[in-house]
């Protein structure tokens, strides 16, 4: 034991000792220096207000990147002749620099020249050129093929933004097909070569449509038994991604009775921020089915519920999201008292599973609202769901509305680069809407997709260094 103390005490001593040349050393350094150091006041008011204006430009300088791109987008569909037979080779950002086993470059790939950037942390990137995520899900359909054909003209501009401002990081254009063309970054899949990645359910696309009230009614009678209920939940948490802090949303859930998936949240709309709709997920995972649907009473609470918060939420579009496999009950008088003749509250119907057993009433409110959906497997869910971004965006199109957003500050953890450390940096994104500009699709509000850059928000820290404010 006594050992075993002089050794402790030792290396105490030993500590003592390095800490106290060390503080000689440093006052000895101070010193040398202490005829030109000099106390200097700083007015907290003037610094912020000087952070606030450096931060004000250089997000100022992003928006007119993403400005120029979707002018560029919108220009070059205006001057595209759709294809229905187009055969066109882009660069698939999976297939690049890959080669068959006689050493020639496979379809759609081709060499890709990458060179590490300083400006990218080193990441194999091309400066010169973009390229093209589709996910594993989405094919070569001739709207792929001509959206390719035609966002080729975004190269110039990428190329062009990034001579302008050299702090940005990655540019993109997030097809409404589903395509991703992105500059100058390579994607890279998962460790399966699986891209489950889809740019349409990313938040920049909230730039899609105005600030919303959402209330989403999913049925959890008997019948919704099996893959009906794994595809509704499926069908919400896509609904979910859809939406961004702008919006406000609800879920209720009904079967004999009606019940809000978070009673604390009954009779109002929450912020869709990402806690919340995180939150949502978790609830909606945990639902199970029992009883018989009676839908009428869960389409009240809902237009109760958007009435009662009229002013009040995203004070733009509202809608309800009806998830069912089918309804029994004659619901007209609810529209009556509610929804007409004005139709304020858009309601979107998705009718779920294989058999359309009761779809008739499902149907009805199709033909009374206009906007139904069949959704009978997985792998339908994506691209129904997007329609209703479509549908709400109208207005945007015909009043040429432009909105510019930036999303909320997000974590992203999508395998966009080589290390897991770059890939998930806090960011926000600045985006903006894409739209037909031809003649023969103003009236129907075509959605081209949306165009954006990421800003990390180190690089917004970097404009007010801690040692300034601390």
């Amino acid at each position: 034991r006594v050992q075993q103390w002089a050794v402790s005490f030792g290396k105490e001593i030993a500590a003592l000792s390095a800490r106290y040349s060390g503080a000689k050393l440093l006052q000895k350094k101070y010193k040398d220096v202490e005829g030109v150091v000099t106390i200097e006041e700083v007015n907290g008011e003037e610094l912020v207000k000087r952070f606030a204006e450096e931060m004000e430009e250089m997000l100022g300088r992003k928006m007119k990147s993403v400005k120029r791109l979707a002018e560029a987008a919108e220009d070059a569909d205006l001057y595209h002749e759709y294809n229905e037979t187009m055969e066109f080779d882009y660069f698939n950002a999976l297939l690049i620099n890959t080669v068959d086993e006689d050493g020639n470059a496979v379809p759609l790939g081709g060499e890709f020249p990458l060179e590490g950037n300083e400006h990218f942390n080193k990441l194999p990137v091309n400066t010169q050129m973009s390229n093209i995520q589709v996910p594993t899900n989405v094919y070569n359909r001739p709207d792929i093929l001509n959206g390719a054909y035609m966002s080729e003209a975004l190269n110039e501009v990428f190329i062009d933004n990034f001579q302008k401002d050299p702090t940005l990081t990655w540019q993109y254009f997030g097809s409404s097909t589903g395509f991703f063309r992105l500059y100058p970054i390579q994607w890279i899949p998962d460790e399966n070569g699986v891209v489950t990645f889809d740019c349409r359910n990313r938040n920049y696309i909230q730039a899609a449509t105005s600030p919303k009230d959402v209330v989403i009614v999913v049925d959890v009678s008997g019948s919704m038994k099996g893959l009906r209920l794994t595809i509704a939940k499926h069908t919400i948490n896509t609904i979910l991604d859809t939406l961004g802090e702008n919006d406000f949303v609800n879920i209720i859930a009904y079967s004999d009775y009606v019940r809000y998936v978070e009673p604390c949240f009954k009779g109002t709309l929450v912020q869709a921020d990402l806690d919340n709709r995180e939150h949502f997920k978790l609830l909606v995972e945990e639902l199970h089915v029992k009883g018989e649907g009676k839908v009428k009473n869960a389409m009240k609470e809902s237009f109760k519920i958007l009435n009662e918060v009229l002013g009040q939420g995203s004070l733009c579009n509202q809608a309800i999201m009806l998830i069912t496999d089918g309804a029994m009950e004659d619901f007209q008088e609810v529209f009556e008292e509610f929804n007409w003749p004005e139709r304020r509250v858009r309601v979107f119907t998705y009718l779920i599973g294989r058999e359309m057993t009761f779809a008739d009433n499902v149907k009805w409110i199709a033909c009374n609202n206009k906007y139904y959906t069949h959704v009978s497997t997985l792998a339908d869910v994506q691209e129904n769901v997007m329609e209703y971004l479509h549908v709400l965006s109208r207005p945007m199109v015909i009043n040429h509305d432009h909105d510019i957003i930036w999303t909320e500050a997000y974590m992203d953890s999508v395998q966009l680069f080589n290390t897991q450390a770059q890939s998930l940096l806090l960011m926000t994104s600045v985006a903006m809407p894409v739209f037909s500009k031809k003649k023969e699709t103003l009236s129907h509000g075509i959605l081209l997709g949306v165009v954006g850059t990421d800003v990390a928000l180190r690089e917004l820290m970097r404009l007010a260094p801690r040692y300034k404010v601390n």
